[in-house]
């Protein structure tokens, strides 16, 4: 426990109080002993920058400073203290409630690196912006969550607990699903929450608390042409209905699973399944709860409240020339609370992003107002690495790093068995792999056709726009003989098929040869040559 004040301490203090060494709650002979050989200069506590030692205080005489510290990122409050022993100041302890008044030492605190944007922290059912600043105290349990409910999937636990400095998981990400991939059938279908009728609140863990009686659409979004995604629920109360939206504009990337008039019993987890076995699940918990009524004391701040049931919400506003300095829209939770307190309204605002000298990378949106986003893409032919976009958070500083462009590229096409790649419109890495927009052109050998498309194109997700085509063998056109034809009459002939020659009137087959019937074999040839008529007169 010994090391410098001014490292444990800065984080932490508030107002000293300096005392000496009355009431305390260990021997005053341990105290004697400790503080005997040598005293302590004066500590080196700092708030915000500046000194808080006294400088009327003669600190050779006091054997113990008491302070209040603000622990954890909502600046719990705890009486704490440092102690002179040998010459040096000691600490801090600080009382823990369930310790009887006793003072225990600090272990140490988690703190969170950079997050992703879409990565929302809640704290005692507090958001939290976290960042590596922000400290939180042993003991302490976090739950993470996407924070838009089934447009990214949480990979990873989403309840954290810090165990002397260290998360007892890794931080989980949000994986992007249909709706931002593009309807792709690697990804995790999206499910879309509409309440047409009702109320409902995304609780802080992630649950979707719906008041009772309430009618709830929950949307698979996946391609129709792919295959039919399916449904699943735990709760055993009923059946629900699902099937693809009935709207034109809707019915072939939406399956649908409908909750008429909810009730407690419909409660559960409810799941969609794609064809390739992909999930994404939406937990639904039905309650009847009521809200306080909402206070707001910031004489600038407009309020629009809905109501105060269940799933509710209350928008604020701030005019012109401020920003919100908290959330903009609350919602009353199944806690009985609503989502956060009202709002002030401040001139905070972030600063412009500039050109990051990335040829590639394109700013296509930003919003420097606190909560505001900037949003990336990269130009045609690259792809985005990290999360797409920022958000300005409530200290003015853009949360998130900004993302990099990197080149999207085609594997290398294998040509078919029995054909070869005739031209490349393109250049080809030297892997084999090919640029966004290269053409690869096909052929076949002799006595081959080809079947599929003899030209593909790699395209920007990295996926040629066709698969290789086929190399069939095909026997050609023998031609009719002299003064005779043959039959039937093909442009080319598959394998096993048979031709007849019929000769014109005074011609006729040689007798060898009368009962020839040439076939097609497999390697794309004829099994024999195309029997001749001959004046019947030679026969």
């Amino acid at each position: 426990m010994r090391a410098r004040v001014a490292m444990l301490i800065g984080a932490l203090l508030w107002l000293p109080l300096v005392s000496a060494n009355e009431d305390n709650d260990e021997s005053n002979e341990n105290y004697e002993t400790g503080w005997a050989g040598t005293k302590c200069s004066p500590p080196e506590m700092a708030l915000d920058g500046n000194s808080v030692a006294s400088s009327s205080t003669d600190y050779s005489k006091v054997m113990e400073v008491m302070f209040q510290g603000a622990i954890g990122p909502l600046g719990e409050r705890r009486l704490c203290k440092i102690k002179c022993i040998n010459g040096e100041w000691v600490g801090p302890l600080c009382q823990v409630k369930s310790g009887g008044g006793k003072y225990h030492p600090l272990f140490r605190s988690c703190h969170f690196g950079a997050l992703p944007p879409q990565l929302l922290v809640m704290y005692k059912n507090v958001s939290i912006v976290a960042d590596t600043r922000l400290p939180f105290p042993d003991g302490a349990q976090v739950s993470v969550r996407c924070r838009e409910l089934g447009v990214y999937k949480l990979l990873g636990e989403s309840s954290l607990t810090c165990q002397n400095g260290v998360w007892s998981h890794e931080v989980p990400n949000c994986i992007p699903t249909t709706l931002l991939t593009n309807f792709t059938d690697d990804a995790p279908p999206t499910v879309l929450v509409r309440v047409p009728a009702g109320s409902a609140s995304v609780e802080p863990d992630g649950e979707l608390a719906v008041f009772p009686g309430s009618i709830v659409h929950l949307e698979c979004v996946f391609a129709r042409k792919l295959g039919n995604p399916e449904w699943s629920w735990s709760s055993s109360f009923r059946q629900y209905l699902t099937g693809w939206a009935i709207s034109a504009e809707e019915r072939d990337w939406k399956y649908r699973l409908s909750i008429y008039y909810s009730k407690p019993q419909d409660s559960g987890a409810f799941t969609c399944t794609t064809p390739h076995g992909l999930t994404n699940s939406v937990t639904i918990n039905v309650v009847a709860i009521h809200c306080a009524p909402l206070e707001v004391d910031d004489p600038h701040v407009t309020a629009r409240v809905e109501g105060s049931r269940l799933g509710h919400t209350a928008v604020f506003q701030c005019p012109t020339g401020f920003v919100l300095n908290g959330t903009a829209n609350l919602t009353c939770h199944a806690t009985g609370k609503w989502s956060g307190p009202p709002p002030s309204c401040t001139p905070v605002r972030c600063p412009r992003l500039r050109d990051i000298g990335d040829p590639h990378l394109e700013l296509i949106e930003q919003n420097t107002s606190y909560l505001g986003r900037a949003y990336y893409r990269c130009r045609w032919g690259y792809r985005l690495t990290g999360p797409p976009g920022l958000e300005c958070g409530s200290d003015g500083r853009w949360i998130g790093d900004i993302p990099r462009c990197q080149p999207v590229h085609c594997p290398p096409p294998l040509p078919p068995a029995n054909g070869r790649i005739l031209e490349a419109g393109g250049r080809a890495l030297s892997d084999g792999r090919y640029a966004v927009g290269s053409a690869v052109q096909f052929g076949c050998s002799d006595s081959h056709q080809l079947m599929g498309e003899p030209t593909i194109v790699c395209t920007e997700n990295g996926f040629w726009s066709h698969k290789a085509p086929l190399c069939k063998p095909r026997c050609p056109y023998p031609g009719d003989p002299e003064n005779g034809r043959i039959a039937p009459l093909k442009f080319y002939y598959e394998p096993g098929d048979h031709v007849k020659v019929t000769c014109n009137p005074g011609f006729v087959i040689r007798e060898r040869t009368a009962t020839s019937r040439p076939t097609c074999r497999p390697d794309g040839s004829w099994s024999e040559q195309i029997p001749s008529c001959v004046d019947y007169t030679q026969v």
